[in-house]
């Protein structure tokens, strides 16, 4: 299964309640993490993603730590394979 797929078939919230259909898996993540989920389920690229959270959070600092690290947990609970960056395509 592709991570794509994968990150199509969670159930998500407005609140933030992310439900894991393979593995069962629940979870739970702030404003910022849901848009970045919202937006790996449309397949945008990291930098559309950084041009988003600008424009949705009025965010000037660096962001960039923020994704990799989002993505870094994204990756220890298997919602995206191992090698998963979101580097732009």
């Amino acid at each position: 299964m592709s991570s794509a797929t994968h990150l199509k078939d969670l159930a998500l919230s407005d609140t933030g309640f992310v439900f894991d259909p393979y593995t069962g898996a629940t979870f739970t993540t702030n404003a910022t993490g849901l848009a970045i989920l919202q937006a790996l389920r449309e397949g945008l690229t990291r930098s559309a993603i950084i041009d988003r959270l600008r424009e949705r959070f009025d965010v000037h600092g660096d962001v960039e730590s923020d994704i990799t690290e989002f993505y870094q947990l994204l990756r220890q609970h298997g919602v995206v394979p191992p090698t998963f960056t979101g580097t732009d395509k």
